[in-house]
């Protein structure tokens, strides 16, 4: 047998069963179970608890991502999945003298809602934000 890791978003609230500790769990398909507690404790935890890697998965999945720690009201991270556009029909002035008229492709990449409503674009991950765990999907 191949061993195998997993991520998966579900909801889950503490239920017994069969006299036993546990949970009720509901998958995004709507399928329902129940796991024994400490199995279930090992294998999950609240949103606001993510490690970096994980938020990654769930970004790559289509998930906005935030840290719960950020100051800014409204922040979060989204993934551009890349596109081509005609460098002729940039509005900066200098982009379109640098491209000219070739197809410019534009690479996936992960772009910031700040604070202030702007979007940083092509934003990059500090030594903090990757050793934290408070990472959370937004809504």
């Amino acid at each position: 047998m191949e061993a195998y890791i997993g991520i998966k978003k579900i909801w889950a609230e503490p239920e017994q069963h069969e006299g036993a500790d546990g949970y009720k769990v509901i998958y995004e398909d709507g399928y329902e179970s129940w796991s024994p507690k400490t199995t279930f404790e090992k294998a999950y935890h609240e949103s606001g608890k993510m490690s970096f890697s994980e938020a990654l998965y769930a970004l790559k999945h289509g998930a906005k991502i935030a840290r719960s720690g950020w100051n800014g009201k409204g922040m979060f991270l989204t993934l551009q999945q890349g596109s081509e556009v005609d460098g002729s029909l940039m509005r900066n002035e200098n982009a379109k003298n640098f491209y000219g008229n070739d197809k410019v492709k534009i690479c996936p990449h992960i772009d910031m809602k700040a604070a202030d409503g702007s979007y940083v674009v092509g934003w990059l991950a500090s030594q903090t934000d990757m050793l934290a765990d408070d990472w959370c999907i937004v809504k």
